[in-house]
């Protein structure tokens, strides 16, 4: 049995899993919307979504960015939720954990 045998392939591109780049392609092409809506009582909430969830991990996304705001929050449905207005500060934050700021869209 010879080493290219022993090598799993992409079913998506057949390229071997260690030089597949469909990951990375599909994380790129994801746009990321930070919006406020109002929820009980009239108060601010900051929703973070279009983050995928099978490539990114929510739960350690929304606990760093509760960290940094000094805010509640939690997740829910595949989506961030904020508790306060914080849709031009989240961006800054989200780059520095890694994504690009053109994926990001404030509305």
């Amino acid at each position: 049995m010879s080493i290219v045998d022993n090598m799993e392939n992409c079913p998506v591109c057949g390229l071997p899993k260690d030089l597949c780049v469909c990951v990375t392609l599909e994380t790129e092409e994801e746009k990321i919307k930070v919006r406020v809506e109002r929820r009980r009582y009239n108060k601010p909430a900051t929703i973070i979504e279009g983050i995928d969830s099978k490539y990114h991990n929510l739960n350690e996304i929304a606990k760093t960015l509760k960290r940094k705001l000094a805010c509640g929050g939690s997740v829910k449905d595949g989506k961030i939720i904020l508790l306060g207005d914080h849709r031009y500060v989240v961006p800054e934050i989200l780059a520095k954990l890694g994504f690009k700021k053109e994926q990001i869209e404030v509305l």
